[in-house]
């Protein structure tokens, strides 16, 4: 992915491991539900930042990919550009559940914040201060044209100095986040 252009930084978490800048920075049992080893790696980051706990998953993998990638990093004019396959479809369907669950009908105002996939954007620009562009696309697989001529673009006109970009799809604990600071 994105072999033309001049990558800083890459964090990839796939398989129960973080790797960042090809060097393994965490990993966890390979059995362990998404949700155990979000929390996890969570800690490994020894930060203090409550409102990871309130996430979907989807925004969880997000923020942790931004948080490992982003250590050390000038967050100045830095723009966010993400993509999946899935959108916020997993919280979609636990929000539809508690819709449609009579007997315990109570559809969650926290769930129905992130049935809207650029959401994960947001708790990372809110997360890291991003005062930059933002965008979200969905796709079969990882629009490369697309972000690579979008990230061009904002590079070029002068409304960000760097990129964060990349793939982040969690659906039914198959998940997979791939990020790039150019």
């Amino acid at each position: 992915m994105l072999e033309n252009l001049n990558i800083r930084k890459s964090c990839a978490i796939e398989q129960h491991q973080i790797v960042v800048d090809d060097k393994l920075i965490w990993s966890s049992e390979p059995d362990m539900p998404f949700l155990d080893f979000a929390k996890g790696a969570f800690h490994h980051l020894d930060i203090d930042y409550p409102k990871f706990y309130k996430m979907d998953a989807l925004s969880k993998l997000a923020f942790l990919a931004a948080e490992y990638i982003l250590r050390g990093e000038d967050k100045d004019e830095l723009a966010l550009v993400l993509a999946n396959r899935s959108g916020s479809l997993d919280t979609d369907v636990k929000h539809q559940e508690s819709i449609q669950d009579t007997e315990n009908y109570y559809p969650r105002p926290a769930t129905f914040v992130y049935t809207l996939s650029n959401i994960c954007a947001g708790e990372i620009a809110i997360r890291h201060g991003l005062q930059t562009e933002q965008a979200f696309f969905i796709a079969e697989e990882f629009p490369e044209g697309t972000i690579t001529a979008y990230g061009d673009y904002l590079l070029q006109s002068g409304k960000a100095k760097r990129v964060l970009c990349g793939w982040v799809e969690y659906f039914q604990e198959e998940y997979r986040a791939l990020l790039y600071i150019f």
